[in-house]
C-alpha cells in the first residue's frame, strides 16, 4: 500500500490504513509518502508510526499532540470532560487503565461476564454506550 501525503493524516487514519495490509500470509509493505518540507507535527507522525506498531502507544502520542477530547464521543481532540483524571498528566493512570481494559476483553470481548455488564452500565451512565458497538472494530 502507498499513502500519498501521509503527514496530512492523523495518526488513527494512519494506523488504520497501514493494518490493512499484511493480513494475509504473503509478504506486504506500507509506504508512507510525505510532501516536503515535513513539519515538526508531520514528522512526529511518520516517526512515531515507523517506531511502532502498538495501537495503544500510537494513542498516547496522538493524546500528546492533540489533546484528549472525548475518550469515546465525537470531540476529536481539545479540552477533556473530565471531572477527576486529566489524562494528559497522569500517564500511570492511563497505563492501569490500558492494562484492564485488555484484560478485561480478552477474557470478555463481548462484554457478557458479570464485570463486563458493569462495564457496559458505566458506559451508559457516562453517556458513552454507543461506544459499545464499536469495541470489537479494534
Amino acid at each position: 500500500m502507498v499513502i500519498e501525503r501521509a503527514e496530512s493524516f492523523g495518526l488513527a487514519q494512519l494506523h488504520q490504513l497501514r493494518g490493512r495490509v499484511g493480513r494475509g500470509q504473503g509478504a506486504s509493505t506500507c509506504l508512507l509518502m510525505y510532501h516536503p518540507p515535513l513539519g515538526e507535527t508531520g514528522a512526529r507522525r511518520l516517526t512515531t508510526l515507523r517506531d511502532t506498531e502498538d495501537g495503544f502507544r500510537i494513542a498516547e502520542v496522538d493524546l500528546e499532540m492533540r489533546g484528549a477530547g472525548d475518550v469515546i464521543g465525537t470531540a476529536q481532540s481539545g479540552l477533556p470532560r473530565f471531572h477527576i483524571g486529566d489524562l494528559e498528566h497522569q500517564p500511570a493512570l492511563m497505563a492501569v487503565a490500558r492494562q484492564d481494559a485488555r484484560a478485561l476483553l480478552e477474557r470478555d470481548p463481548a462484554l457478557e461476564s458479570p464485570r463486563g455488564r458493569a462495564v457496559r452500565f458505566l458506559m451508559w451512565l457516562m453517556q458513552q454506550d454507543q461506544a459499545i458497538r464499536l469495541i470489537s472494530v479494534g
